[in-house]
């Protein structure tokens, strides 16, 4: 029987897709999702030789995933860096105002052309909205101006600084003969040689977009999001990165709000299903109701007044069970605090309400013996100071 679904049900199997959804899409062909997917089979095997009693290999699967939960933050902890940098709500308020870019898109794309006539290799990396120092290393600083005549010196064959990737930043040349990561999509084709694999390697990480001339071939190559695209013209270059880097152009080129959720359609439905699976394997138990006895603690009793009888001292609860992640409700030291603040001498009736139940989260009251404790309070006697010269 499938469980009831709350509102806050759905919102947080939408929200889980989202995250999981774009957690695929930024790992995408990288080492990081090869290795989220070994420990997604991983877990899978716990959960079957649990459920069959295999105590043995359960118990090493749950301690080597403690194991592993340690040894994957230190090796990934560039990507998890990244990660929580892009899912940042700030860093729009703290990264510079002015990245527009101010290259001239069209020279540029004549002079990539211009070297892919004489076959001469070039890796030109264009940052966008995500900071590349982490993945652009050991280059020359350089910090010019972009022009076809820079570009052309240092991709010269005999120039020190031909050998590497040059760095566009806020229209400038950042750095040249830098070192980028490489991919390790098993995919690639193999006539691509390392400067290819360099520039996937840096859009597979990052929003960057990289310009590849192919000095054995003479073809021009864009590469974005971990695809690679063969460039024919110039035209056609200089189209493509105007619609990437130009701010403005972007905002006008941006697709509706049906077409971004159709796009990439089936990847998204797998991630929605999965998602909807862990949701169901973690709510087994939705629905079950268990009783336990919670004991009646108080606070806030006033200065003035003394508790001296209370009914009852315990009372029944019926407790609701929304997530197979807690503990079961008689393993829980449950209770029930009464706030008597507001009581008064004599007798007093505390109404007991949901609220004063305290319990972890996935645990909610459904019923209750009693919802009102009889208080009787009296009030303190003030001490009178003995005969003087006693």
């Amino acid at each position: 029987m499938l469980p009831h679904f709350r509102p806050q049900d759905i919102a947080d199997i939408l929200i889980m897709t989202v995250l999981v959804y774009q957690l695929y899409i930024w790992f995408k062909n990288t080492r990081a999702l090869q290795v989220m997917m070994g420990l997604l089979l991983l877990g899978l095997v716990y959960i079957v030789t649990k459920n069959l009693g295999l105590f043995m290999t359960s118990w090493i699967l749950q301690e080597l995933g403690t194991v592993l939960l340690v040894l994957l933050i230190v090796v990934f902890q560039t990507e998890i860096r990244q990660a929580l940098y892009r899912l940042s709500l700030l860093r729009n308020f703290f990264d510079r105002e002015d990245g527009g870019v101010r290259v001239d898109l069209l020279e540029f794309s004549s002079t990539i052309f211009s070297l892919a006539s004489t076959r001469t290799g070039a890796l030109v990396a264009f940052q966008r909205e995500e900071v590349l120092d982490e993945y652009v290393l050991h280059g020359v600083p350089v910090d010019a101006v972009v022009s076809g005549e820079l570009l052309k010196s240092i991709f010269h064959v005999n120039s020190p600084l031909h050998d590497g990737a040059v760095l566009i930043r806020d229209g400038r040349v950042s750095l040249a003969s830098g070192h980028l990561p490489l991919s390790v999509n098993p995919d690639v084709p193999q006539q691509f040689g390392t400067r290819h694999r360099a520039g996937l390697g840096l859009t597979e990480r990052s929003d960057a977009a990289v310009v590849i001339v192919s000095e054995e071939r003479g073809e021009v190559s864009l590469s974005v999001g971990g695809e690679l695209e063969r460039v024919g013209s110039p035209a056609e270059l200089h189209e493509k990165l105007n619609a990437l880097l130009a701010p403005l152009e972007r905002e006008a080129n941006r697709p509706s709000l049906t077409s971004r959720l159709l796009s990439n359609f089936w990847p998204k439905l797998v991630v929605f299903v999965l998602v909807v699976a862990c949701w169901l394997l973690v709510t087994l138990r939705q629905g079950e109701i268990l009783t336990v006895t919670a004991p009646i603690r108080f606070h806030n009793l006033p200065d003035s007044l003394l508790l001296t009888r209370s009914s009852p001292d315990e009372i029944d609860l019926q407790l609701k069970t929304y997530s197979n992640l807690v503990s079961s409700p008689k393993d829980l030291d449950v209770l029930v605090d009464l706030d008597l603040s507001k009581i008064h001498e004599g007798a007093n009736s505390v109404a007991i309400r949901k609220e004063d139940v305290r319990l972890p989260p996935g645990v909610v009251v459904a019923g209750m013996d009693h919802w009102t404790v009889r208080v009787v309070a009296e009030r303190k006697a003030r001490k009178t100071p003995g005969p003087a010269g006693r």
